[in-house]
């Protein structure tokens, strides 16, 4: 199985993004979308979501309620990417020590989190003269 997604720029540095019956655009310079490390969040945090639901269920915290995550990207001096951290709020009382838990079981499921290993690149082919 494989995901595939079509990205196409006219010009300049914005994207259009075709995925299956969706289209979203991505905006380096972030002037007339999300920019690629604001895009980059939002997928995180929207992964992290059902991650921690299933890890609420699966660690006894049960159903969580509400689920807000505000994510926050520092960047190095070449504004590129250094950490990202995760305020998480939750409807549901937890305690501490199950808190933990999820979190761990979370990390565990989120497909993105295990996507961002230091080993992971994209394998690159090049067409010109194409259009």
């Amino acid at each position: 199985m494989a995901k595939q997604v079509t990205t196409v720029s006219e010009e300049g540095y914005s994207a259009t993004n075709e995925i299956r019956d969706f289209e979203t655009t991505i905006d380096a310079t972030g002037e007339e979308a999300p920019d690629t490390l604001e895009a980059l969040l939002a997928a995180y945090a929207s992964c992290y979501v059902p991650a921690l639901r299933v890890g609420g269920e699966q660690r006894g915290a049960g159903d969580l309620g509400r689920v807000e995550i505000e994510s926050t990207g520092d960047l190095n001096d070449d504004d590129k990417l250094e950490s990202v951290s995760f305020d998480i709020r939750v409807e549901a009382d937890v305690d501490d020590e199950t808190a933990d838990e999820v979190i761990e079981r979370a990390n565990e499921l989120c497909k993105v989190h295990d996507a961002l290993k230091s080993d992971l690149y994209a394998e690159t082919s090049f067409e010109s003269g194409a259009f």
